[in-house]
């Protein structure tokens, strides 16, 4: 807690609880002025004095009721015609010497570690992931695949099937990285933890094709959240169809919205550039023509432009999954 007051001054309260990990409300608990110790509770008239405490501690320590509970041992000193204490002091005095605990197994989690996954050129980092399609009666689906390249946006490879198959899987990502030329070494494929993504098939084709695989936290959708703005961008998209009939009426509509997708949408984290010319190089180009047209309106009304000269926006030169929280140079203690 000393670390956070000491930080909290130069990086503020909140990304100092972030990087050590303290909850802001245990931050603000410590600066307020602690208050003075509760006088000790004072013995009870009808408490058991030490020796008898020392009894009934001796008692369930014989072999007979070594592993039984309190109320197994209570019952059968009744039984006996002997009371030494009720139940519930027979808990307090083994708690007092560390011997109660929890029989149970306890589910454990396990600690996953948060993808950190940094993109700086195309084909570098894929995010795939499936999504249902409601199909033409209830509890009927159609399933989406689709492969994104996390640092164009472009879709790089989709399929529309009637199963979510590990199968299926690995024949759509075999196809695009041939279609894409992966070289291995070369690519990084994310996704979440569903059975497809993380079965043996999926994994041993990675293998082969040098590809590293990597995966979300289980339950946690952030994790993936490229893929997951490609569908939402799907199904928000006026025209979607509350359910697809068959098959290859999901097909026919996917078709285009992804060659509309690459092509023609200008992606707000792109510097409305298009998926396609991210990927395939052709950013800049699009850029200097922004920049002539900018240059013209600017010199046709520059009071029209209050914060000076516009300049197009370009797309940026990294894209993460998880970025790393910034770290705080330790600075020498005044003297």
């Amino acid at each position: 807690m000393n670390a956070v007051t000491e930080i909290a001054p130069l990086v503020g309260i909140v990304l100092a609880c972030t990087m050590l990990a303290v909850a802001r409300a245990t931050y603000y608990r410590t600066l307020r002025p602690r208050a003075l110790p509760a006088p000790p509770r004072p013995t009870p008239p009808r408490a058991l004095g030490a020796d008898e405490r020392q009894a009934v501690l001796n008692v369930l320590h014989e072999p007979r009721f070594v592993d039984l509970a309190p109320v197994e041992v209570y019952a059968t000193l009744l039984d006996e015609n002997r009371y030494l204490c009720s139940e519930r002091t027979m808990y307090r005095i083994l708690e007092a010497n560390q011997e109660v605990r929890e029989r149970r197994d306890q589910l454990r989690h396990h600690n996953h570690p948060r993808p950190e996954l940094l993109a700086t050129r195309p084909n570098e980092l894929w995010s795939w992931d499936i999504t249902k399609l409601l199909g033409p009666q209830k509890w009927t689906y159609f399933y989406l695949y689709v492969i994104l390249d996390v640092f164009s946006r472009y879709v790089v490879g989709w399929m529309v099937a009637t199963e979510e198959s590990a199968a299926l899987a690995r024949k759509l990502i075999e196809e695009t990285c041939c279609r894409q030329g992966i070289t291995p070494e070369q690519l990084t494929l994310h996704a979440d933890r569903g059975s497809s993504m993380t079965s043996k098939s999926v994994a041993l084709l990675l293998a082969d094709l040098g590809v590293t695989k990597t995966h979300s936290r289980p339950y946690v959708s952030n994790d993936n959240p490229f893929s997951e703005s490609a569908f939402k961008t799907l199904k928000y998209r006026p025209g979607f169809p509350d359910r697809f009939d068959h098959v290859e009426q999901a097909r026919g509509h996917c078709g285009p919205f992804f060659d509309w997708y690459n092509n023609d949408h200008h992606h707000g984290s792109l510097g409305l550039c298009t998926p396609h010319d991210v990927h395939y190089g052709l950013a800049m180009q699009t850029l200097q023509r922004r920049s002539v047209v900018l240059d013209t309106a600017f010199a046709a009304h520059p009071e029209r432009f209050t914060r000076g000269r516009p300049v197009p926006t370009a797309p940026p030169n990294e894209v993460w999954i998880n970025r790393p929280a910034p770290e705080v140079a330790n600075e020498p203690a005044a003297q």
